[in-house]
């Protein structure tokens, strides 16, 4: 572990060197939407129940309501940024603060909206609901006297803050379960359209600054090759699902233009769209040269190789099955995995991830040239 984050720090203290002093790319607050890939607690605290060890170990050392050993690739933006860790929404334990932000995501959301076999109630149009009343509520607090200020956001930070977003996988990969591909294909523009409908009610209450993380290679997910891989003419030469990745690929296309579209249509907004399809993807092709030892198989969970992963047991968890106990354990050394629970990355993973990122090559427009922040990076 500790060699790899020495690598990653290398890399972007690199990155720092060759940077301008530019001060374009800072933010007094960020709003975060999303799913388990970016979710601090929201769905843990919105259904009440308790996200158990192994989580959390390597960072955090108890659960933390991440889906992951540690951090996420969101808390790595965070930490470059020089900005907290966010607060869930829903979590109201432990005085949060939301003076810096608020994260919305919830793990399992989709962009459209739940429906009543959907394993998360917290979908992408409810998360901004819900940021709608957060935003309201906070105004009201503040004006009812300054002794609110150091705990949530006023107008001038709503309209300066850094909008994200990391949403859509669900869509996709839920669908496989009863659609075609042609048919999810299909479903692609009404997913987005419900994402537009969401971003624009943003922009309409102020927001200004949105940042759009694409999909990543779903068919390279342990859980996905488990359902849909047992056929091997249906990988491709990496060993994930190829329609799952095709679907992908279609996905991101369409989000792309549609991030182009809302740029022309608000002059006065930002709209950054983040290739993370290509950056999970090259770290996936080349896991050793990024000292990662295994690229598919997930650390928690039972079965062993190749995926190491059996859908009935999920992290942590212990269940009986026909008389034999089985426990899906975590792993030695999570820093050697990319997938921690066959559905989620580690943190060495998101670590890598957030520094590429960071490079500013995989967004459009690209960024590397108004990233100052980059030099208090902690991580």
């Amino acid at each position: 572990m500790a060699s790899k984050n020495v690598f990653f720090h290398f890399v972007l203290v690199s990155m720092c060197l060759a940077m301008s002093n530019s001060a374009e790319f800072k933010y007094p607050a960020v709003f975060n939407f999303g799913d388990s890939n970016s979710d601090t607690g929201d769905l843990a605290a919105g259904l009440g129940f308790q996200v158990a060890p192994p989580n959390g170990q390597d960072y955090f050392k108890i659960p933390s309501g991440r889906f992951c050993d540690g951090r996420l690739i969101v808390d790595f933006l965070m930490d470059a940024m020089d900005l907290p860790f966010l607060n869930a929404y829903l979590d109201s334990l432990g005085l949060p603060n939301f003076r810096k932000g608020c994260n919305f995501a919830a793990a399992a959301a989709t962009i459209l909206p739940a429906t009543s076999s959907s394993l998360c109630p917290f979908s992408f149009g409810v998360q901004v609901s819900q940021f709608l009343r957060f935003k309201a509520r906070a105004l009201e607090l503040i004006a009812k006297g300054r002794k609110f200020d150091k705990y949530v956001p006023d107008e001038n930070i709503f309209e300066k803050g850094l909008y994200m977003f990391d949403i859509g996988q669900n869509d996709l990969a839920g669908a496989f379960y009863s659609k075609t591909l042609d048919q999810i294909l299909a479903s692609i523009p009404a997913i987005l359209l419900e994402l537009e409908k969401g971003i624009k009610n943003l922009y309409d209450q102020g927001a200004r600054y949105f940042w759009i993380h694409n999909t990543g290679p779903l068919g390279c997910l342990p859980q996905n090759i488990a359902k849909f891989g047992t056929d091997a003419s249906k990988l491709d030469e990496l060993g994930c699902v190829s329609s799952h990745n095709q679907a992908a690929k279609i996905f991101n296309l369409q989000l792309h233009a549609l991030c182009t579209k809302l740029q022309g249509q608000y002059p006065d907004s930002n709209v950054t769209y983040v290739d993370i399809f290509s950056i999970k993807s090259n770290l996936i092709s080349n896991f050793s040269r990024y000292g990662f030892e295994q690229p598919i198989m997930a650390c928690c969970g039972f079965g062993g190789p190749p995926l190491n992963y059996d859908s009935r047991v999920s992290c942590g968890e212990t269940k009986t099955f026909n008389g034999t106990t089985i426990t899906a354990q975590a792993c030695n050394d999570s820093s050697e995995y990319i997938s921690w629970d066959g559905i989620h990355y580690t943190e060495t993973a998101n670590q890598y991830v957030a520094s590429q990122i960071l490079t500013g090559k995989y967004s459009d427009p690209p960024f590397s040239d108004k990233m100052p922040f980059l030099l208090k990076l902690k991580f």
